[in-house]
This record gives structure tokens, C-alpha cells and sequence, in this order.
């Protein structure tokens, strides 16, 4: 179970938000889906200075628990615009 405030990552590219797999966010909440198929996972994504730049709803498949043995990377919000 995701823990709200928890750090996660992206498990698919999600175009619609400018976003891409392996990009962090931080949970902060859950949706219900109105007919009981997969919940959604409200999201706020940051900047790399922590300024917060966006907050989505994303399916529970969206997302993937940080691990360990992964490493963090930076990209530029200007290669996707």
C-alpha cells in the first residue's frame, strides 16, 4: 500500500501532462472510480528546486513504488514543450 506523501515514480509516459516514465511525483490522494473500475491516484508533480509545477489524476497502474536499488535523474521541462 502507497503511503500519502510518498514518493513515486511514473510507470508509463503520460503525454497528456507533458510527463514520462521514470518521472518522480509525490501521492496525495485517491479517487474512486465512479463505476468501481481502477482508482485513481492524485499526483503532485515538482520541479528539481521542489516548487511544485502540476498535480494529475493517474490510474493505479500509472505508477510505480520507489525502490532501493534505483537511481534519481533530471531531464529539462523544455525538451517536452
Amino acid at each position: 500500500m502507497i503511503e500519502l506523501y510518498q514518493r513515486v515514480s511514473l510507470a508509463q509516459d503520460l503525454p497528456e501532462y507533458h510527463l514520462k516514465k521514470g518521472d518522480i511525483a509525490t501521492f496525495i490522494d485517491i479517487v474512486p472510480h465512479p463505476t468501481g473500475g481502477e482508482e485513481g491516484y492524485i499526483l503532485e508533480i515538482f520541479n528539481a528546486l521542489g516548487e511544485s509545477i502540476n498535480t494529475v489524476i493517474v490510474p493505479k497502474s500509472a505508477i510505480h513504488v520507489l525502490k532501493s536499488d534505483e537511481i534519481l535523474s533530471v531531464r529539462s521541462l523544455a525538451e517536452i514543450k
